[in-house]
């Protein structure tokens, strides 16, 4: 077979198979890729910019500590805030609350958990009430916690937020009084 194949295959076409085509020009050397020609400063170039990154961010997060109100001034919010509100057992826990901490705050009262009964007790005992005050604001407490534990909810509103507000005007009016008091009175002569 490969004798009839030789015969018939002419001889210009055996030799042109056998010859390689021409070649292109080699190509020269492979430049550098741009990682191992700057790969040093890009690393320096990433880190700078994750450090302006961060301190971007915690000069936005951490810039200004937050402002918090004074415990007499929350309270005072929160009562307002209380006034617009239907009257029920949470408002009058929140009303007696908030009238406790703000009593707390600004007469530095324990800052322990107390019952209305020890609460009445400290408030009688502290001189800067005066009987009439300290008694009406623990009847108010006792009054409120009466009401919401009672069974049968009462039909004239006590108007608790109302009525914790203006204790807290007297005590300022009282605590305003005693200090100018204090001021105008001149201070003993030592002989």
């Amino acid at each position: 077979m490969f004798l009839l194949l030789t015969i018939f295959v002419p001889s210009s076409l055996a030799q042109s198979t056998n010859t390689l085509p021409a070649l292109a020009p080699a190509y020269g050397e492979i430049p550098p890729t741009l990682w191992e020609r700057f790969s040093s400063i890009i690393i320096i170039l990433g880190a700078v910019i994750i450090i302006i990154v961060a301190v971007i961010a915690w000069l936005i997060h951490c810039a200004e500590p937050p402002y918090l109100l004074p415990s007499k001034v929350l309270a005072r919010l929160a009562l307002l805030d209380l006034q617009a509100k239907p009257e029920d057992g949470n408002l009058l826990s929140a009303v007696s609350q908030n009238l406790r901490r703000y009593i707390m705050a600004a007469y530095s009262f324990p800052e322990r958990e107390m019952t209305t009964t020890e609460f009445c007790a400290v408030l009688a005992d502290d001189g800067q009430f005066g009987p009439d005050l300290a008694k009406a604001i623990g009847d108010f407490l006792r009054e409120c916690d009466q009401r919401k534990f009672a069974r049968n909810k009462s039909a004239t509103p006590l108007k608790a937020a109302a009525r914790a507000l203006e204790f807290i005007n007297q005590m300022e009016k009282r605590q305003m009084s005693l200090t100018t008091a204090n001021e105008t009175t001149p201070p003993p002569v030592k002989t």
